[in-house]
């Protein structure tokens, strides 16, 4: 898919659209806009070769932005989608947008599947932890007791936690960034791009219309050092200002926040992105089941496994090899046929 010699001189500009930029002035999807359009420049893929799926919502609405080929799809069905057109044209690269409530709600079961069949595509899954686009109800991530329009006496639904989900449903790259770190936004993207196979991304985005602030308590720059955990290949899970807190296993084999001082290095957790069992990585997942305690971000898992597309191919080849090419017109007329006159 790359041509250095047609890209090189390619720029932000290249992938910008003519249309207006519709979403509330202050929203985090103007962020993580820029974070995509100021890498694509890098990767080596001219816009005619991208093709960017999206679902309903604030989110669905980037293909619009982007001056490449894009789908607005109807609501949840954009992993589906996005699957048809890796299966057809494996030579294309095939990103995936949506939010909590397309990918999540309605989209769930399409998402999950998209993820074990390891279909090559960069999904990228805005979690607001709200509806912004039908204006305020409670989402699948919103936390239990939250106040919307449809749950005026608060949520009584015990919320995804995404990156639990995703490792569960065997996703083989799994990571997590937020739209207020544009470095850290694009490195992340770049690794899931990267990535040959079902790549996962949830972004922390800020809805200041319907939810404002509802990950300040970790992503606002006084806060960041104490309750951010960045995660490093191979190397101990430590931070706070000066890397005085980590993270260690207890004796089930559950993370837990320590202090370096009292339990030593050696008790911390060293990071494995690249661990075949998943355990360790969900382990992780686990350690804030809310946004206003210590969270990890960055890359949770990135494995290898065959895609499902080139499985496909792989058959396709081997039955044509078995039983030579197939005949098209000798399938569509293999079974009740009819004329029509």
């Amino acid at each position: 898919m790359s041509d250095d010699t047609s890209t090189a001189t390619l720029s932000r500009k290249d992938f910008q659209s003519d249309q207006e930029i519709r979403w509330c002035p202050g929203c985090g999807d103007y962020s993580i806009l820029a974070a995509v359009q100021l890498l694509l420049p890098d990767l080596g893929v001219k816009p005619e070769n991208l093709v960017f799926v999206s679902g309903i919502g604030c989110a669905a609405r980037f293909p619009y932005y982007m001056n490449v080929y894009g789908l607005h799809g109807i609501h949840g069905r954009a992993p589906a989608i996005a699957t048809g057109v890796a299966l057809a044209r494996p030579d294309l690269d095939v990103w995936v947008i949506g939010g909590d409530g397309d990918m999540f709600s309605i989209g769930g079961n399409h998402l999950i599947h998209a993820l074990r069949r390891n279909v090559n595509l960069t999904i990228l899954m805005f979690n607001n932890q709200i509806y912004g686009l039908t204006k305020g109800q409670y989402s699948p991530t919103s936390e239990v007791g939250k106040v919307t329009k449809s749950s005026p006496f608060g949520s009584l639904d015990t919320p995804f936690n995404p990156i639990s989900v995703t490792l569960g449903a065997e996703a083989t790259f799994v990571a997590r960034t937020h739209d207020l770190d544009r470095k850290h936004m694009v490195e992340t993207f770049r690794r899931a791009h990267d990535h040959h196979g079902a790549a996962f991304v949830e972004v922390y985005q800020n809805c200041n219309v319907f939810n404002d602030g509802a990950f300040g308590a970790i992503t606002n720059k006084e806060h960041r050092a104490e309750m951010l955990i960045e995660l490093h290949d191979g190397e101990p899970i430590r931070f706070g200002a000066d890397a005085e807190l980590g993270v260690a296993l207890n004796r089930f084999g559950e993370c837990e926040i320590v202090t370096v001082a009292d339990v030593g290095v050696d008790r911390l957790l060293v990071h494995d992105e690249h661990r075949g069992d998943p355990t360790l990585a969900f382990a992780l997942s686990r350690l804030a089941d809310r946004p206003t305690m210590p969270t990890p971000i960055g890359v949770f898992r990135d494995v290898a496994r065959p895609t499902y597309e080139g499985e496909v191919q792989r058959q396709l080849v081997g039955a044509a090899d078995r039983q030579g090419p197939g005949d098209l017109e000798a399938l569509v007329g293999s079974g009740a046929t009819w004329t029509v006159d």
